[in-house]
C-alpha cells in the first residue's frame, strides 16, 4: 500500500507540465518566415520581371514596363526608409521636408516625361544659386502648372533646385491639401512670406494672375488676365531679386473650363465651380487631367535689383516692370504655340 502511494505520487509529480517561457520580447517570429520577409521584394521582382520577358515574348512588345515598376517600388522603399525617422526629421518655418519631396520626384517625372510630354526650354536662365522671382501664367482649374514648372528646375537645371509656389489661401486651407502643400515646399501667397523666403536666397514661384487664371472659360484659354497692381515687382525690388517669367503651354486644356456655376461656388465658398465634359459629370473620374502637350520656356531674367529698394514705391516704375514681365509671356506662349504641332500630339 505504501508502495503505491509513494508510485502514485511520483507518477503525479512527474506528470506535471513543464514550465512554457515566455520570449521577453513578444512573440518570436521564426527564422525561416523572416527570412522569406526579407525575400519576399526580390521574389516578387524577380517573378514579374519573368512574367514580363514571357508575355513580351508571346505579344512582341512591352506589356510590363519593369521600369516603371522599378521606379514604384523605389518610391515605396524611399517611404518606408523615411517613416524610419520617426520625429528626427528638420522642417523650415514653413514645414517644407525636402527628403519627403524629393521622395515623390520618379511620381512627377512619369507626369512630366510621360504624360504630359514636357518640352523645356531656356532653365539655364534659373541662376544656379542665389534668389530669384519665376513668375508664370497660371491656368487649368487645378494648379498643375506649379507642379511641372517646379518639376523642370528640379530635373532639367544644371543644378537641381527647389522651386517654393505661393498657392492660393483656399487650397492651404483644406485639411489633407494643405499639409501635403506645405510639407512639399508651397506657403500662401502672400508679400511677407514672398519676402522672407527670397531673403533665404529661394526660388520663389508666383502667379500673379492668381485664380482669375485658373478659373478663366476654355475660349478665352492663353490670353493672360491683369497682373494686379504689380505687387510682385515691388517684392522682388525690395529684395533684389531678379525676375524669370515662365510661358507655359499645355495646362489650358487638361481641365477644357466650359462653364462656372457660380451659385454653388458661391454655396461651397469656392472662387469658382467648373464644369468640363467630363466633370462633375463622370464623378472622381472626371478629375483626371487630359494627356495635352506642354512647352514651358523660362525667359532671360529681368533685372529688376538694379533699382534701389526705395524704387517699389514708384507706382509708376513697378507697372511699368509688370507690364514688361506680362508681355515677355504673353510673347512666349504665342511662340510655344506655334511650335506645337497639336493640342495632344
Amino acid at each position: 500500500m505504501i508502495q503505491e502511494r509513494v508510485t502514485h505520487k511520483q507518477r503525479k509529480k512527474n506528470s506535471k507540465p513543464a514550465a512554457i517561457v515566455q520570449p521577453k520580447s513578444g512573440l518570436q517570429v521564426p527564422k525561416q518566415v523572416r527570412r522569406l520577409q526579407r525575400q519576399a521584394p526580390r521574389n516578387a521582382m524577380q517573378g514579374l520581371n519573368d512574367l514580363s520577358v514571357r508575355l513580351r515574348e508571346m505579344t512582341g512588345r512591352n506589356v510590363i514596363d519593369m521600369i516603371r515598376v522599378m521606379e514604384l517600388a523605389l518610391i515605396l522603399y524611399r517611404q518606408q526608409e523615411l517613416a524610419r525617422r520617426g520625429a528626427n526629421y528638420e522642417v523650415d518655418e514653413f514645414g517644407f521636408d525636402p527628403q519627403w519631396t524629393e521622395s515623390f520626384l520618379s511620381v512627377f517625372m512619369v507626369l512630366y516625361r510621360d504624360y504630359w510630354r514636357v518640352e523645356t526650354t531656356g532653365v539655364e536662365n534659373v541662376p544656379a544659386t542665389g534668389r530669384a522671382l519665376l513668375v508664370a501664367n497660371h491656368a487649368g482649374v487645378l494648379p498643375w502648372d506649379g507642379t511641372m514648372i517646379k518639376t523642370a528646375v528640379f530635373a532639367e537645371h544644371s543644378s537641381p533646385r527647389h522651386v517654393r509656389a505661393l498657392v492660393a489661401s483656399m487650397f492651404l486651407g483644406m485639411p489633407v491639401l494643405s499639409w501635403f502643400l506645405r510639407r512639399t515646399g508651397q506657403t500662401v501667397g502672400h508679400p511677407d512670406d514672398t519676402r522672407r523666403l527670397l531673403e533665404r536666397d529661394e526660388l520663389v514661384l508666383v502667379f500673379p494672375e492668381g485664380v482669375r487664371g485658373t478659373g478663366k472659360s476654355f475660349k478665352d484659354r492663353y490670353r493672360l488676365r491683369r497682373f494686379g497692381r504689380g505687387g510682385f515687382v515691388a517684392t522682388a525690388i525690395r529684395s533684389r531679386a531678379p525676375i524669370i517669367p515662365v510661358s507655359v503651354v499645355g495646362s489650358e486644356e487638361i481641365y477644357p473650363m466650359v462653364a462656372d456655376l457660380a451659385p454653388v461656388a458661391r454655396f461651397f465658398g469656392l472662387p469658382y465651380f467648373p464644369v468640363t465634359p467630363f466633370w462633375p459629370w463622370l464623378g472622381a473620374l472626371g478629375m483626371i487631367p487630359l494627356p495635352s502637350k506642354w512647352r514651358i520656356q523660362f525667359h532671360a531674367p529681368i533685372h529688376v535689383e538694379e533699382h534701389p529698394p526705395e524704387a517699389a514705391d514708384n507706382q509708376n516704375l513697378v507697372m511699368a516692370l509688370a507690364d514688361e514681365v506680362r508681355d515677355t509671356i504673353q510673347q512666349g506662349i504665342y511662340d510655344n504655340l506655334k511650335l506645337r504641332r497639336g493640342v495632344f500630339v
